[in-house]
């Protein structure tokens, strides 16, 4: 294999909101308090010392006042507030959790804009200043000060001068305004220029400038980019499932608690999967849509524990070329990322209570 042009970058993990049920439990009573409520007594308190054998009564009080009485009603009302409101944040628990769940099998159905690479190389500029021509914040800026008329207080203190002087200033702000405008639209040609020959360089400069794959921050600790051929990029990533894919499953009980059990291995290893195959179609598509390419080699690595060194080395658990056409093709909205890697020349290897297992790269 020939030498090649690499460039990568690292993008740390992205903040995660955890939700713990101990920080907001509201508890009532404890070991040795009763209450109870009798037509005949009211109601009764009793407060006893485990393994003592003391124990307190008292009787209910019933206030005659309105004040007492509102009180009392205020209470309870703060307690069945405060009995929803644990409800409202284990429902938040939940919906956090099946939204994470969801996001993760969905990565693939979003994509960035499609840049036009042609069509900004023939793209117009602002304006035409070999030709004498001002910018438009220039000629805002000269259309205010052929307007300015003095008013009677600018006459009576002598403030046209200064005034004009003001306006003049803003003239040459507004024309270094119009010159950034100018040059940053000629270096967005030149770019484009680049690109359309296939300078693998600017390919990277833009990979680098438009950091395509920021966005999928949570859903992976790093992007490395291989490219010895215009028509064709190679990007490996790091999965990091065991930190982006649950191994507990969470859900709503009838009383309003949350429920947490393990996950089993089947349904653990089908989400590592999809969500696998998801970032793998995104990284894919979010490629063709910055660069004009007809393939994307995509590489998926994640850390694994080898036992003849002793340490956690990268292991490719999933390795595909992506073509565009094939890819344009395809129904994001309805495919099943893992069942989609078929379309293409894919090499993986998963086992329904083992997961991805190690497969060899591709060669491009």
């Amino acid at each position: 294999m020939g030498f090649r042009m690499r460039k990568s970058f690292k993008i740390a993990p992205g903040v995660r909101l955890n939700v713990g049920t101990k920080s907001a439990g509201i508890s009532v009573g404890g070991k040795g308090l009763r209450y109870s409520v009798n037509s005949k007594t009211g109601s009764r308190v009793t407060v006893g010392v485990p393994g003592t054998g003391i124990s307190y009564t008292t009787s209910g009080r019933s206030y005659n006042s309105a004040a007492y009485s509102r009180s009392q009603e205020l209470r309870r009302l703060e307690r069945e507030q405060a009995k929803l409101e644990e409800l409202e944040r284990n429902k938040l628990i939940v919906e956090i959790y099946e939204n994470k769940i969801e996001m993760i099998k969905s990565i693939h159905k979003e994509c960035d804009n499609k840049i036009d690479w042609i069509k900004m190389e023939k793209s117009k500029p602002p304006y035409y200043p070999e030709k004498g021509e001002k910018g438009v914040n220039e000629a805002n800026a000269i259309e205010k000060l052929q307007a300015y008329r003095p008013s009677f207080i600018d006459k009576l203190f002598r403030r046209q001068d200064k005034k004009i002087e003001g306006f003049r200033y803003l003239i040459e702000v507004a024309k270094k305004e119009d010159e950034k405008e100018y040059n940053s639209w000629k270096e967005l040609v030149d770019i484009a220029k680049k690109i359309n020959n296939g300078d693998i360089q600017a390919y990277l400069d833009v990979i680098d400038e438009f950091k395509p794959l920021d966005d999928l921050v949570e859903f992976g600790s790093g992007f490395e980019f291989f490219l010895e051929d215009p028509d064709l990029i190679e990007v490996d990533f790091d999965v990091n499932t065991e930190s982006i894919v649950p191994k507990e499953c969470k859900s709503l009980t009838k009383t309003g608690k949350v429920s947490t059990k393990q996950m089993t291995k089947t349904k653990y290893f089908d989400l590592q999967q999809d969500y696998v195959c998801s970032c793998t179609l995104r990284i894919a598509r979010d490629m063709f849509a910055l660069l004009p390419l007809n393939y994307v080699v995509v590489n998926a690595l994640e850390k694994r524990l080898d036992t003849s060194i002793g340490k956690r080395e990268n292991e490719v658990i999933l390795s595909v070329k992506i073509d565009r056409e094939t890819l344009e093709g395809l129904n994001m909205n309805l495919i099943d990322p893992s069942d989609s890697m078929e379309n293409f020349e894919c090499n993986m290897n998963f086992k329904k209570t083992g997961g991805l297992v190690k497969v060899d790269r591709i060669m491009d």
